[in-house]
């Protein structure tokens, strides 16, 4: 079977504790942490990879990002 490719945009944040959280908006629950960020991205990739395999398996669809935006919002 032929591999697809997909992307994905992937937020970093720092979290209180010091730890590099990664999220994927577009996977709804599809996030991890690491000691680096270095470490993080490789931890979100592999989540991703598996969110995607186990959603295929399901018969489930894969959401395709339209577009992220930044957006400032005054508090």
């Amino acid at each position: 079977m032929k591999k697809k490719i997909y992307n994905f945009t992937v937020v970093i944040e720092l979290d209180e504790t010091g730890k590099y959280l990664a999220i994927c908006p577009a996977l709804q629950g599809c996030y991890t942490e690491g000691d680096t960020i270095e470490e993080a991205l490789a931890l979100i990739k592999d989540a991703i990879r598996m969110h995607i395999e186990d959603r295929i398996e399901n018969g489930k669809p894969i959401y395709t990002e339209i577009k992220t935006q930044r957006l400032r919002v005054t508090v």
